[in-house]
Parts: structure tokens; C-alpha cells; sequence
């Protein structure tokens, strides 16, 4: 009687009250899809969706499936219950094809293209799924008149040149003003020379090889694409002399780019920086806007008034002001646009592994 009069007394409480409560999804399979450092892809479609209280299944690229198999270790070796967390590689007709087809599984993420995400939400669609996409980007990167000219060098450098450009965040786009360009364009081209390629297990190199020779092809691609509508190549352009093996490609700085080139309107997904300049804020905010892409922007400058602006007006999930540390567990990572819907990480990650329900109790 006492626990009975307690729950009357705490519905009671509740009486005419609506209220809402958030019930995990039955299943949540995670799609990494894309050619890139799958490391942080993982866990953070992973986590998420176990902390809501789904099941997971996870198909990883199939050119890059062994970090995703050894976290799917380390899960098993904590003992996670059996069907918990499932991992499944093979042919898209046997993987991808049964999974959106069927009607228990209710959420789907996926890392990878535009393209890609374009038809999994068609997929999607017949079963009334949820998705979450993290797709392309075209970064643009803007170095103001009042810009740490030695800090934009340094943090562009490594952004655009770390795991061979082969990142979603990598900026492609650089906006120099009329100022600091010539300046920038000489500090560039020194670092990209200085990147010694080979073995990236070799504790002395700075860059190594692209995922496949799909990825090289692209390469000549752009840069040819380029050269012939007026580019010049500052540095790199081509394959490295002395690799008769292995898919490597030189660090590249074009120059003389225009904004309809394919490396200024396209994800180049690979170690190319085009750069141009710019002189006035109006200007380079409408240019950096011109991309249908919208996940990751940097800028330079030491005013606050215009880092502001900067911020509020650039289309983009992600802006980094003098620095490029966008990726963190505590804090949302996603784009807008055709890069994507969705957040992962931080507070706002688990909501999309999550239903709400709303009730209203009266007695």
C-alpha cells in the first residue's frame, strides 16, 4: 500500500502534465564508406548509438576495413553481449541491400560521398529510416590582411597535407588577401618541399601514398584540369622521381586558379592546395560561400569584430578561427548543405539514435 500511495502521490504530481521521453531505436547500422583515416569514424557512429541503447551493425569501406575490425575485437574482448555490436564486409548486395530493406533496422549513418549519401537517403526512404551523413567537403581556407602570417603557414600546411589530404576537413581553397599573398604563397611552397615522402610508418616522413590508383588518377585530373585553364604549379604536380612503386603523389601549390577549375569547385580528397587572393571581406565571404559544400572553414585574423562576421556568415557545419582543431568527443562534428545532415559527437551526437516520445498523464 505504501509503495502504491507513493507512485499515486508522484502521478499525481504529473497530473495534466505532457512530457516528453526519448526511447532508443531498434537497430542503428553505422556505413563507413569513405577511404580515409577510419579511426575517429567509428567510434563515434558506435558510441552513440550504444549509449541510446542500440544494437549496431557497422559496414566498413572495403579498402580500409582493418581499424574497424580491431575496435569490433576490443568490443568483444570487453564483453559486450553477443549481437550488440555486429560488423559485416562484402559486396554491396550482400551487405548494403538486405540491411536498407529491411524495416527493423531504423537509423543509418553513413561517412562518405555526396554521391553516396544521395542514394542511401533514396534507399532510405522506403523504409522510413533515419539517416545521418557526413559527407564531402571543399574547405575554404581565408588569410586576412591582419592575419599571424607564421600561424596560418603552419596550421595550413599541416591541415592540408596530413594523411595526404585525404581527409573530409582538409581545406582545398585558399583565400589569400592581396597583402599577405605573395608572402603566404613563398612560406607555402617552402613547407610542401620540405614534406619528405615514403613509408608512413617511417618516423622521418611527412606524407604518405593515396588509398589507391584511383585516387592518383584524380590527382593528374585536377592538376591537368588546372594547368590547362592557366594554373601554375608553384610546386609538386606529378609523381615523385624515385618511387617505381606504390600510389605517391608530390605535394602540390597551384597559383592562378579560378574559381570554375575543378580543384577550386571540386573535393580534390588529396595533397592539392589551390590558392588565389582576394582584397576586400565581401568578396571572399561570397566567394567561399559559392561551393554547394558546407562542412569545415578556416579563417586567420586578429579581430574579433571580424572573426564574428566571419563565423556567422560562412556556410559551413564547422569554422576554425586561427586553428584547424575542429574534431573533439565533446563537440557536435557535421556539415550543412551538400555536405551532410546530422551531428556526431558531443550532446547533441546521441539525439539522432533516439525517438521522442510524448505522453500526457492525467488521473
Amino acid at each position: 500500500m505504501a509503495d502504491l500511495a507513493e507512485d499515486r502521490l508522484r502521478l499525481d504530481r504529473l497530473a495534466a502534465m505532457a512530457f516528453q521521453n526519448f526511447l532508443p531505436l531498434t537497430a542503428a547500422p553505422s556505413f563507413l564508406a569513405r577511404q580515409e583515416n577510419s579511426g575517429p569514424a567509428v567510434p563515434r557512429k558506435v558510441a552513440p548509438a550504444l549509449a541510446a541503447g542500440c544494437s549496431v551493425i557497422a559496414r566498413p569501406s572495403s579498402q580500409t576495413p582493418g581499424t574497424a575490425m580491431v575496435m569490433f575485437d576490443c568490443c568483444r574482448a570487453g564483453n559486450l553481449p553477443p549481437g550488440v555490436v555486429n560488423l559485416v564486409v562484402g559486396t554491396t548486395d550482400a551487405t548494403y541491400r538486405p540491411i536498407m530493406a529491411t524495416k527493423v533496422v531504423r537509423k543509418v549513418s553513413l561517412t562518405g560521398s555526396t554521391r553516396i549519401g544521395q542514394q542511401m537517403i533514396r534507399d532510405a526512404a522506403d523504409t522510413m529510416k533515419k539517416v545521418s551523413m557526413e559527407l564531402g567537403g571543399n574547405a575554404p581556407l581565408i588569410v586576412y590582411d591582419d592575419a599571424d602570417l607564421d600561424l596560418a603557414l603552419n596550421t595550413a600546411a599541416q591541415t592540408k597535407f596530413g594523411n595526404t589530404g585525404q581527409v573530409c576537413v582538409a581545406p582545398d581553397r585558399f583565400y589569400i588577401h592581396d597583402r599577405l599573398h605573395d608572402a603566404f604563397v613563398d612560406g607555402f611552397v617552402r613547407r610542401a618541399k620540405a614534406i619528405r615522402l615514403g613509408d608512413g610508418l617511417d618516423e622521418n616522413v611527412g606524407m604518405g601514398p593515396l588509398i589507391n590508383a584511383h585516387r592518383l588518377a584524380e590527382m593528374e585530373a585536377i592538376v591537368g584540369d588546372a594547368v590547362a585553364g592557366g594554373a601554375q604549379v608553384r610546386t609538386g604536380g606529378q609523381r615523385p622521381s624515385g618511387f617505381n612503386s606504390g600510389y605517391f603523389y608530390e605535394p602540390t601549390v597551384l597559383t592562378h586558379v579560378v574559381d570554375d577549375m575543378r580543384v577550386m569547385a571540386e573535393e580534390n580528397f588529396g595533397p592539392i592546395a589551390a590558392i588565389t587572393r582576394f582584397s576586400s571581406d565581401d568578396e571572399v565571404l561570397t566567394r567561399a560561400n559559392a561551393s554547394d559544400m558546407g562542412l569545415a572553414a578556416y579563417a586567420f585574423t586578429r579581430s574579433p569584430t571580424r572573426a564574428r562576421r566571419t563565423i556567422a556568415e560562412l556556410k559551413a557545419g564547422m569554422v576554425g578561427i586561427n586553428s584547424a582543431a575542429l574534431a573533439a568527443a565533446e563537440a557536435p562534428f557535421g556539415g550543412t548543405n551538400f555536405s551532410g545532415m546530422g551531428r556526431e559527437g558531443g550532446s547533441e551526437g546521441i539525439l539522432d539514435y533516439l525517438d521522442v516520445k510524448l505522453a500526457q498523464v492525467v488521473f
